[in-house]
């Protein structure tokens, strides 16, 4: 039992995640096992929905592996189904559509399945509260547009707080986006609940007609994915962070706005020195590690509000907004005497561990007051003064 993933969790978020799972087995007892029996038209209704679920989710875990990408996160499509029931079924019915995230997380096996039944727990305790708000006529909200979407808000809104309450308390120093999701992903879930009210519709006006929403269904898993097409298209895969496209996009931006402001801004060029010697005394694997252990560094050392991405090979690159010279060259001796106390634990091209030290940085800055606030101007001074601190002899910090 001490090898299983969820007592590794910090003791905060695995008491939260033991209360959430306690909740969604209480609700699905006390739900399916209570209320009155539901009619023929409703255990139609019930049939109809739980096959379209279960049609969208066997279609997409089989057609996955053939387009060799990841499994897909199918919140989006759940929450609409489970909205469709919540507005036209009675509970004990509902509940029972959690037949579809259960049977996801079955075919994809997916790893780390703690995390699978986390979220389709928040979801059953979700579906239960937007339940509540429905009422306990199953076709209360038929006539009310306004109504429906208060439903479907509910359950959006609840599912997003209790799981990212859960990844927040799993991962305390995870920024904002990454616990709640990106606006992007809130897009897609005010599409999953307008599906989820047509739904209802469709289904109150004609069953068997449910069965045409299959295809919105799998548009709408795709679209799920789109925020992490997003973030993979902006993001390093060695150290997530920012790549150079990307971070030149946001610096730009950055840049524009702290001309307005008439503040200082500073911008960071940041070389690993010697770096070859790693990848080809220890082994690339090793290399990877020192990457990501300075990668994780610099996010730590900088203000929220900084900018730090990679911009390529072992050099990476730092835009600080609001910030004068004398304060950008501390800023840059700190990050280097962080460098150099770093000890990285990795394994050897042998196939030993191995713990790196000794690393060192070279830094090159250049500011606004006095190259302007064009980012290719201040690349091109940062670039400078970074080969000069590389020719006196490397672990230095340079003001161009």
């Amino acid at each position: 039992m001490r090898d299983w993933p969820l007592l590794s969790l910090r003791k905060p978020a695995l008491l939260y995640w033991c209360l959430i799972y306690a909740a969604a087995v209480g609700v699905f007892l006390t739900s399916s096992l209570g209320g009155p029996p539901p009619t023929e038209d409703e255990i139609r209704d019930f049939g109809v929905l739980a096959g379209v679920s279960v049609l969208v989710v066997v279609l997409t875990s089989a057609c996955d592996p053939f387009r060799a990408e990841s499994p897909q996160n199918l919140w989006a499509v759940h929450v609409a189904y489970l909205l469709a029931g919540a507005l036209t079924l009675p509970t004990n019915l509902v509940v029972l559509l959690m037949i579809g995230p259960v049977l996801q997380g079955v075919l994809e096996q997916r790893p780390g399945p703690h995390r699978w039944l986390f979220t389709t727990a928040a979801t059953t305790v979700a579906t239960f509260v937007a339940c509540l708000v429905a009422g306990t006529c199953p076709n209360h909200y038929e006539n009310n547009l306004f109504g429906s979407l208060m439903v479907g808000g509910t359950l959006l809104s609840a599912r997003a707080l209790l799981v990212g309450i859960g990844f927040w308390l799993r991962k305390p120093e995870a920024r904002p986006n990454e616990v709640f999701g990106e606006p992007l992903d809130v897009g897609v879930g005010i599409v999953a609940v307008c599906t989820g009210v047509l739904s209802a519709m469709v289904l109150l006006a004609d069953p068997l007609a449910v069965i045409l929403l299959v295809p919105p269904f799998v548009l709408l898993g795709r679209a799920t994915q789109l925020a992490q097409w997003r973030r993979s298209a902006q993001r390093d895969p060695k150290t997530g962070l920012t790549n150079a496209t990307h971070w030149n996009r946001l610096a730009r931006a950055e840049l524009v706005r702290t001309r307005v402001r008439r503040t200082t801004a500073a911008v960071l060029l940041l070389d690993l020195d010697h770096f070859k010697r790693v990848n080809d005394e220890v082994g690339h694997l090793a290399g990877d590690s020192a990457l990501a252990a300075v990668a994780e560094l610099l996010q730590n050392e900088v203000q929220r509000r900084d900018l730090v991405g990679r911009f390529g090979g072992e050099e990476f690159v730092i835009l600080l907004p609001n910030t004068d010279p004398v304060a950008a060259e501390r800023q840059a001796e700190r990050i280097r005497l962080a460098v150099s106390g770093l000890a990285v634990p990795t394994t050897a091209a042998d196939g030993r561990p191995r713990l790196l030290t000794g690393l060192t940085i070279s830094i090159g800055v250049a500011t606004s007051s006095r190259f302007g606030y064009e980012i290719d101007a201040l690349m091109v001074a940062a670039d400078s003064a970074l080969l000069s601190a590389k020719n006196a002899g490397r672990n230095l910090v340079t003001l161009a």
